[in-house]
């Protein structure tokens, strides 16, 4: 019989991921946490814009903290997702604007 560690991150009651490891569920507590902030903060400032769109972009904007962090730094795209997007361009079929190509090449960790 094999016995294995699982680690659950619960949130309002609702599992929202398993992981094998701690500090994996931490950090994803931690990216939930920093989601939940920006859906507040932007509930806040944009009081017309839906929940469900709030609750989105929050949880873009904490995926992708490396990036936002480099942008509000230094006003410009990172490296990472100015070279995806070149690459994604040219082996793309697909009419796809650019910014939308840059957007979802960045992976935060």
């Amino acid at each position: 019989m094999a016995v294995e560690t699982k680690y659950v991150v619960v949130r309002k009651g609702e599992e929202k991921m398993t992981f094998a490891n701690k500090k994996d569920a931490d950090a994803w507590d931690k990216m939930l946490d920093m989601a939940d902030a920006f859906t507040d903060w932007l509930q806040q400032h944009q009081p017309a814009m839906d929940e469900a769109q709030a609750e989105a972009l929050g949880m873009l904007l904490a995926e992708q903290k490396d990036a936002v962090q480099h942008i509000l730094r230094t006003s410009k795209l990172p490296d990472a997702v100015k070279d995806s997007g070149e690459t994604a361009a040219d082996d793309s079929d697909t009419a796809v604007p650019e910014k939308e190509k840059k957007v979802r090449a960045v992976k935060a960790a």
